[in-house]
Protein backbone atom coordinates (compact mmCIF):
# COMPACT_ATOMS: atom_id res chain seq x y z
CA UNK A 1 0.00 0.00 0.00
CA UNK A 2 1.16 3.15 -1.17
CA UNK A 3 -0.71 5.68 -0.08
CA UNK A 4 -0.49 6.53 3.85
CA UNK A 5 -2.69 7.58 6.33
CA UNK A 6 -0.13 11.00 6.42
CA UNK A 7 -0.68 11.34 2.74
CA UNK A 8 -3.78 11.61 3.28
CA UNK A 9 -3.31 13.85 5.83
CA UNK A 10 -1.55 16.34 4.22
CA UNK A 11 -3.63 16.14 1.07
CA UNK A 12 -6.07 17.46 3.49
CA UNK A 13 -4.74 20.36 4.50
CA UNK A 14 -3.05 21.34 0.61
CA UNK A 15 -6.57 21.48 -1.03
CA UNK A 16 -8.70 22.86 1.67
CA UNK A 17 -8.32 26.44 0.62
CA UNK A 18 -9.19 25.77 -3.12
CA UNK A 19 -13.09 23.29 -2.24
CA UNK A 20 -15.56 23.49 -0.05
CA UNK A 21 -15.91 20.74 3.04
CA UNK A 22 -19.34 19.80 2.19
CA UNK A 23 -22.36 19.51 4.31
CA UNK A 24 -23.52 16.25 5.45
CA UNK A 25 -27.86 15.64 5.28
CA UNK A 26 -30.09 13.60 6.60
CA UNK A 27 -33.97 13.31 6.06
CA UNK A 28 -36.23 11.75 8.96
CA UNK A 29 -38.61 10.38 6.32
CA UNK A 30 -36.21 8.53 3.88
CA UNK A 31 -34.95 6.79 7.44
CA UNK A 32 -38.44 6.20 8.44
CA UNK A 33 -39.04 4.63 4.84
CA UNK A 34 -35.73 2.51 4.60
CA UNK A 35 -35.66 1.94 8.45
CA UNK A 36 -31.86 2.87 8.06
CA UNK A 37 -30.04 6.08 9.49
CA UNK A 38 -28.47 7.48 6.46
CA UNK A 39 -26.28 10.60 6.66
CA UNK A 40 -25.37 12.06 2.81
CA UNK A 41 -22.17 13.38 2.26
CA UNK A 42 -23.31 16.10 -0.11
CA UNK A 43 -20.22 16.24 -2.91
CA UNK A 44 -22.99 17.84 -5.61
CA UNK A 45 -22.40 21.29 -3.79
CA UNK A 46 -18.27 20.47 -4.43
CA UNK A 47 -16.26 22.99 -6.39
CA UNK A 48 -17.13 21.80 -10.15
CA UNK A 49 -20.33 19.78 -8.82
CA UNK A 50 -18.26 16.51 -7.98
CA UNK A 51 -16.06 15.55 -5.24
CA UNK A 52 -13.44 15.01 -8.55
CA UNK A 53 -11.86 18.13 -7.41
CA UNK A 54 -10.34 16.70 -4.79
CA UNK A 55 -8.18 14.67 -6.38
CA UNK A 56 -7.29 16.83 -9.40
CA UNK A 57 -6.77 19.07 -7.01
CA UNK A 58 -4.56 17.20 -4.87
CA UNK A 59 -2.45 15.64 -7.92
CA UNK A 60 -1.94 19.23 -9.90
CA UNK A 61 -0.43 21.06 -6.35
CA UNK A 62 1.76 18.03 -6.74
CA UNK A 63 3.39 18.92 -9.81
CA UNK A 64 6.84 20.94 -10.00
CA UNK A 65 6.49 24.22 -11.53
CA UNK A 66 8.82 23.08 -14.33
CA UNK A 67 5.47 20.48 -14.77
CA UNK A 68 2.99 23.63 -14.29
CA UNK A 69 4.39 25.55 -16.83
CA UNK A 70 3.61 23.12 -19.65
CA UNK A 71 0.03 22.27 -18.49
CA UNK A 72 -2.23 19.37 -17.73
CA UNK A 73 -3.67 16.55 -19.42
CA UNK A 74 -6.61 13.88 -19.33
CA UNK A 75 -9.07 12.06 -20.82
CA UNK A 76 -12.31 12.10 -18.71
CA UNK A 77 -16.28 12.24 -20.01
CA UNK A 78 -16.96 14.48 -17.54
CA UNK A 79 -16.16 15.06 -13.57
CA UNK A 80 -12.27 14.66 -13.70
CA UNK A 81 -12.43 16.66 -16.69
CA UNK A 82 -13.70 19.51 -15.09
CA UNK A 83 -11.83 19.56 -11.87
CA UNK A 84 -8.66 19.59 -14.43
CA UNK A 85 -10.02 22.26 -16.16
CA UNK A 86 -10.69 23.96 -12.60
CA UNK A 87 -7.03 23.37 -11.34
CA UNK A 88 -5.40 24.50 -14.42
CA UNK A 89 -7.66 27.81 -14.02
CA UNK A 90 -6.87 28.27 -10.74
CA UNK A 91 -2.97 27.93 -10.80
CA UNK A 92 -2.77 29.41 -13.73
CA UNK A 93 -1.61 26.71 -16.34
CA UNK A 94 -3.25 24.85 -19.62
CA UNK A 95 -5.60 22.08 -18.94
CA UNK A 96 -5.86 20.11 -22.35
CA UNK A 97 -9.21 17.78 -21.98
CA UNK A 98 -9.51 14.97 -24.42
CA UNK A 99 -13.37 13.76 -24.30
CA UNK A 100 -15.68 11.51 -26.28
CA UNK A 101 -18.15 12.84 -28.46
CA UNK A 102 -21.32 11.25 -26.32
CA UNK A 103 -19.96 13.80 -23.19
CA UNK A 104 -22.94 15.32 -21.83
CA UNK A 105 -23.21 19.10 -23.17
CA UNK A 106 -23.23 20.37 -20.05
CA UNK A 107 -20.03 18.69 -19.17
CA UNK A 108 -18.41 20.29 -22.19
CA UNK A 109 -19.64 23.47 -22.00
CA UNK A 110 -18.26 23.50 -18.01
CA UNK A 111 -14.70 22.04 -19.17
CA UNK A 112 -14.30 24.82 -21.93
CA UNK A 113 -15.85 27.56 -19.10
CA UNK A 114 -13.16 26.84 -17.25
CA UNK A 115 -10.59 27.74 -19.97
CA UNK A 116 -9.55 24.48 -20.90
CA UNK A 117 -8.71 22.92 -24.46
CA UNK A 118 -11.40 20.55 -25.34
CA UNK A 119 -10.51 17.93 -27.91
CA UNK A 120 -13.00 15.46 -28.62
CA UNK A 121 -12.82 11.63 -29.91
CA UNK A 122 -14.27 8.38 -30.23
CA UNK A 123 -16.47 7.31 -27.41
CA UNK A 124 -14.25 4.60 -26.42
CA UNK A 125 -10.81 3.88 -24.32
CA UNK A 126 -8.74 3.60 -27.41
CA UNK A 127 -9.67 6.42 -29.20
CA UNK A 128 -9.25 8.36 -25.41
CA UNK A 129 -5.71 7.11 -24.59
CA UNK A 130 -4.83 7.99 -28.39
CA UNK A 131 -5.95 10.94 -28.71
CA UNK A 132 -4.27 11.95 -25.33
CA UNK A 133 -1.07 10.40 -26.15
CA UNK A 134 -0.88 12.60 -29.14
CA UNK A 135 -1.67 15.79 -26.40
CA UNK A 136 0.86 15.02 -24.10
CA UNK A 137 3.46 14.48 -27.01
CA UNK A 138 2.56 17.70 -29.09
CA UNK A 139 2.40 19.93 -25.52
CA UNK A 140 4.56 18.29 -22.63
CA UNK A 141 1.70 18.57 -20.69
CA UNK A 142 1.64 16.10 -17.49
CA UNK A 143 -1.05 13.33 -17.81
CA UNK A 144 -3.48 13.17 -14.54
CA UNK A 145 -5.10 9.96 -14.92
CA UNK A 146 -8.82 10.05 -13.87
CA UNK A 147 -8.49 7.20 -11.01
CA UNK A 148 -4.97 5.75 -11.67
CA UNK A 149 -3.16 8.24 -9.79
CA UNK A 150 -1.85 7.68 -6.04
CA UNK A 151 -2.48 11.73 -5.43
CA UNK A 152 -5.63 11.41 -7.49
CA UNK A 153 -7.12 8.55 -5.19
CA UNK A 154 -5.13 10.31 -2.01
CA UNK A 155 -7.15 13.32 -2.74
CA UNK A 156 -10.42 11.27 -2.78
CA UNK A 157 -9.76 9.72 0.37
CA UNK A 158 -10.39 13.15 2.31
CA UNK A 159 -14.14 13.00 1.57
CA UNK A 160 -14.43 10.09 3.75
CA UNK A 161 -12.08 11.67 6.25
CA UNK A 162 -14.29 14.85 6.78
CA UNK A 163 -17.64 12.53 6.71
CA UNK A 164 -16.16 9.95 9.63
CA UNK A 165 -14.92 13.22 11.33
CA UNK A 166 -18.66 14.56 11.29
CA UNK A 167 -20.49 11.21 12.21
CA UNK A 168 -17.94 9.70 14.15
CA UNK A 169 -20.85 7.27 14.87
CA UNK A 170 -20.70 5.87 11.67
CA UNK A 171 -20.33 2.08 10.84
CA UNK A 172 -21.25 1.29 7.38
CA UNK A 173 -20.39 3.74 3.95
CA UNK A 174 -21.28 3.34 0.32
CA UNK A 175 -19.59 4.71 -3.16
CA UNK A 176 -20.18 4.90 -6.48
CA UNK A 177 -17.93 2.56 -8.22
CA UNK A 178 -16.48 3.24 -11.95
CA UNK A 179 -13.23 3.41 -12.26
CA UNK A 180 -12.09 3.12 -8.78
CA UNK A 181 -10.93 6.13 -7.89
CA UNK A 182 -13.53 6.96 -5.01
CA UNK A 183 -14.33 3.70 -3.46
CA UNK A 184 -10.21 2.78 -2.93
CA UNK A 185 -9.59 6.10 -1.36
CA UNK A 186 -12.67 5.55 0.81
CA UNK A 187 -10.89 1.80 1.59
CA UNK A 188 -7.85 3.69 2.75
CA UNK A 189 -9.37 6.31 4.57
CA UNK A 190 -11.89 3.90 6.02
CA UNK A 191 -9.17 1.87 6.70
CA UNK A 192 -6.80 4.88 8.73
CA UNK A 193 -9.07 6.91 10.08
CA UNK A 194 -12.17 4.27 11.58
CA UNK A 195 -10.74 0.61 11.12
CA UNK A 196 -14.26 -0.50 12.21
CA UNK A 197 -15.98 1.33 9.01
CA UNK A 198 -17.17 -0.99 6.24
CA UNK A 199 -16.89 0.12 2.94
CA UNK A 200 -19.55 -1.02 0.13
CA UNK A 201 -19.75 -0.21 -3.31
CA UNK A 202 -22.64 0.81 -5.48
CA UNK A 203 -22.41 -0.50 -9.40
CA UNK A 204 -25.28 -0.42 -12.22
CA UNK A 205 -25.87 -3.35 -13.76
CA UNK A 206 -25.29 -1.85 -17.15
CA UNK A 207 -21.95 -1.40 -16.30
CA UNK A 208 -21.08 -4.35 -14.06
CA UNK A 209 -17.22 -4.36 -14.46
CA UNK A 210 -16.28 -4.15 -10.56
CA UNK A 211 -17.92 -6.44 -9.47
CA UNK A 212 -16.33 -9.13 -11.63
CA UNK A 213 -13.04 -8.25 -10.82
CA UNK A 214 -13.67 -8.40 -6.94
CA UNK A 215 -14.85 -11.61 -7.60
CA UNK A 216 -12.16 -12.80 -10.32
CA UNK A 217 -9.15 -10.94 -8.63
CA UNK A 218 -8.36 -9.85 -12.37
CA UNK A 219 -9.34 -6.41 -13.52
CA UNK A 220 -12.49 -7.08 -15.73
CA UNK A 221 -14.67 -5.92 -18.34
CA UNK A 222 -18.44 -5.35 -17.85
CA UNK A 223 -19.99 -7.62 -20.19
CA UNK A 224 -22.22 -4.79 -22.09
CA UNK A 225 -22.63 -1.18 -21.54
CA UNK A 226 -25.57 0.53 -21.09
CA UNK A 227 -26.48 2.91 -18.04
CA UNK A 228 -27.92 6.33 -16.90
CA UNK A 229 -24.90 6.39 -14.70
CA UNK A 230 -22.36 8.16 -16.95
CA UNK A 231 -19.57 8.52 -14.67
CA UNK A 232 -19.68 4.64 -14.02
CA UNK A 233 -18.71 3.42 -16.82
CA UNK A 234 -15.04 2.81 -16.67
CA UNK A 235 -13.37 -0.32 -15.82
CA UNK A 236 -11.06 -0.35 -12.26
CA UNK A 237 -7.41 -0.07 -13.17
CA UNK A 238 -4.67 -2.57 -11.19
CA UNK A 239 -3.74 0.10 -8.68
CA UNK A 240 -7.62 0.69 -7.73
CA UNK A 241 -8.49 -3.00 -7.94
CA UNK A 242 -5.63 -4.08 -5.24
CA UNK A 243 -6.49 -1.59 -3.21
CA UNK A 244 -10.47 -2.09 -3.49
CA UNK A 245 -10.01 -5.98 -3.14
CA UNK A 246 -8.10 -5.72 0.18
CA UNK A 247 -10.67 -3.45 1.84
CA UNK A 248 -14.15 -3.82 -0.02
CA UNK A 249 -16.97 -5.60 2.03
CA UNK A 250 -19.05 -5.79 -1.11
CA UNK A 251 -20.03 -4.61 -4.17
CA UNK A 252 -24.15 -3.93 -4.91
CA UNK A 253 -25.33 -3.73 -8.31
CA UNK A 254 -28.44 -2.27 -9.20
CA UNK A 255 -30.66 -1.38 -11.99
CA UNK A 256 -31.85 1.28 -14.10
CA UNK A 257 -35.22 1.24 -12.73
CA UNK A 258 -33.85 1.32 -9.23
CA UNK A 259 -31.32 4.13 -9.85
CA UNK A 260 -33.92 6.21 -11.11
CA UNK A 261 -36.43 5.51 -8.00
CA UNK A 262 -33.50 6.13 -5.67
CA UNK A 263 -33.37 9.76 -7.89
CA UNK A 264 -36.33 10.44 -7.62
CA UNK A 265 -36.70 10.29 -3.93
CA UNK A 266 -33.86 11.97 -3.14
CA UNK A 267 -35.15 14.88 -5.21
CA UNK A 268 -38.80 14.74 -3.36
CA UNK A 269 -37.84 14.29 -0.30
CA UNK A 270 -34.51 16.26 0.33
CA UNK A 271 -35.09 18.74 -2.74
CA UNK A 272 -31.40 18.40 -4.28
CA UNK A 273 -30.41 17.49 -7.40
CA UNK A 274 -27.83 14.73 -7.72
CA UNK A 275 -26.74 12.67 -11.25
CA UNK A 276 -27.61 9.09 -11.55
CA UNK A 277 -24.09 7.78 -10.76
CA UNK A 278 -24.31 9.57 -7.33
CA UNK A 279 -27.36 7.83 -6.26
CA UNK A 280 -26.20 4.73 -7.30
CA UNK A 281 -24.95 3.32 -3.70
CA UNK A 282 -28.03 5.36 -2.44
CA UNK A 283 -30.16 2.54 -4.61
CA UNK A 284 -27.60 -0.48 -3.51
CA UNK A 285 -28.49 0.45 0.77
CA UNK A 286 -32.29 0.06 -0.49
CA UNK A 287 -31.95 -2.60 -2.24
CA UNK A 288 -30.23 -4.29 0.37
CA UNK A 289 -31.72 -3.53 3.78
CA UNK A 290 -30.27 -6.96 5.41
CA UNK A 291 -27.21 -4.92 5.45
CA UNK A 292 -27.75 -1.69 6.53
CA UNK A 293 -31.39 -1.71 8.93
CA UNK A 294 -30.74 0.06 11.91
CA UNK A 295 -27.11 0.92 10.62
CA UNK A 296 -25.81 4.23 10.42
CA UNK A 297 -25.05 4.56 6.88
CA UNK A 298 -22.68 7.42 5.29
CA UNK A 299 -23.41 8.05 1.03
CA UNK A 300 -21.32 9.34 -0.68
CA UNK A 301 -23.63 11.61 -3.43
CA UNK A 302 -20.83 12.09 -6.13
CA UNK A 303 -22.08 14.79 -7.72
CA UNK A 304 -24.75 17.34 -9.36
CA UNK A 305 -23.63 17.59 -13.19
CA UNK A 306 -27.00 16.55 -14.63
CA UNK A 307 -27.97 17.23 -18.36
CA UNK A 308 -31.66 18.52 -17.42
CA UNK A 309 -32.64 17.31 -21.14
CA UNK A 310 -32.78 14.12 -20.06
CA UNK A 311 -35.73 14.85 -16.87
CA UNK A 312 -38.49 13.85 -19.53
CA UNK A 313 -36.88 10.61 -20.10
CA UNK A 314 -36.08 9.13 -16.49
CA UNK A 315 -39.59 10.52 -15.09
CA UNK A 316 -41.80 10.38 -17.93
CA UNK A 317 -44.57 10.81 -15.74
CA UNK A 318 -44.01 13.96 -14.63
CA UNK A 319 -43.92 15.96 -18.03
CA UNK A 320 -46.97 16.66 -19.74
Amino acid sequence: MHITKEAIQIAAEKIAPYIHKTPVLTNSSINEITGINFYFKCEQFQKIGAFKIRGGMNASLNLSSAQLQKGVATHSSGNHAQAMAFAGKTLGTKAYIVMPKTSPQVKVDAVKGYGAAVIMCEPNQQAREETLNDIVAQTGATFVHPYDNDDVITGQATCVKELIEEVPELEIVITPVGGGGLLSGTCLGAHYFKPSLKVYAGEPEGAADAILSLRSGKVEKAPFIKTIADGLMTTLSERTLAIIKEHVTDILLVTEEEIIAAMRLLYERMKIVVEPSAVVPFAAAMKHPEFFKGKNVGIILSGGNVDLTKFGEWFPSTIN
